[in-house]
């Protein structure tokens, strides 16, 4: 049996975009009831809200909601593969790690100065990074790794954010495996700097 939201993301799918009314119209069920399933979809990240319309006449402006990027999909293991196939040997994902982050900003900078500008930089590319101090020195952990969706088929891109870290702090990197079993989309990585 297909359910209220399995409907509606159909719909999108073919749609593009709809307003919570459009849809209800379009499957014969309630707007309120159609509102309450997009509340959720969108909660999910299968669903987004993308436009406001102001309606003619009276009442609240309409909302817009179409499929998000996650529940479109994407090419991206496929390009990953070519361009891993590409680069082949850690040498080369050193070589990669430098066109990811540019090392050079990092020179001549304190050891504590690399790692917060470390961190900022890592953050902006959504890794949910920081940096704490330990008894063998300062260790980097990555709370979210954004290549999780072909991280999988391709556990090579983690010595890529190893070299990274090592590029742009000058010193040796180890990856250490976490004890706990990581969450999905998490690093299983914490990174202990020499």
């Amino acid at each position: 049996m297909t359910t209220s939201r399995q409907k509606i993301l159909s719909h999108l799918k073919k749609a593009r975009s709809a307003s919570a009314r459009e849809i209800a119209r379009a499957l014969k069920l309630s707007a309120p009831n159609v509102r309450h399933h997009l509340s959720v979809l969108c909660s999910d990240g299968r669903v987004e809200m993308t436009a406001v319309h102001n309606r003619e006449g009276r009442g609240r402006p309409e909302k817009v909601y179409s499929l998000s990027e996650a529940a479109l999909g994407d090419n991206l293991s496929v390009l990953v593969q070519a361009v891993l196939t590409q680069a082949g040997s850690t040498l080369k994902m050193e070589a990669v790690a430098r066109l990811v982050l540019d090392d050079g900003a990092f020179a001549g900078l304190s050891m504590n100065r690399r790692l917060a500008l470390l961190v900022e930089k890592l953050n902006e590319m959504h890794y949910q990074a920081k940096w704490e101090a330990g008894a063998g020195g300062p260790r980097v952990l990555l709370g979210h790794c954004p290549y999780a969706r072909v991280i999988d088929a391709h556990p090579e891109i983690c010595t890529m954010d190893a070299a990274l870290l090592k590029n742009a702090l000058a010193r040796d990197v180890s990856p250490l495996k976490k004890t706990e079993t990581p969450t999905k989309g998490m690093c299983p990585f914490i990174f202990q700097i020499g």
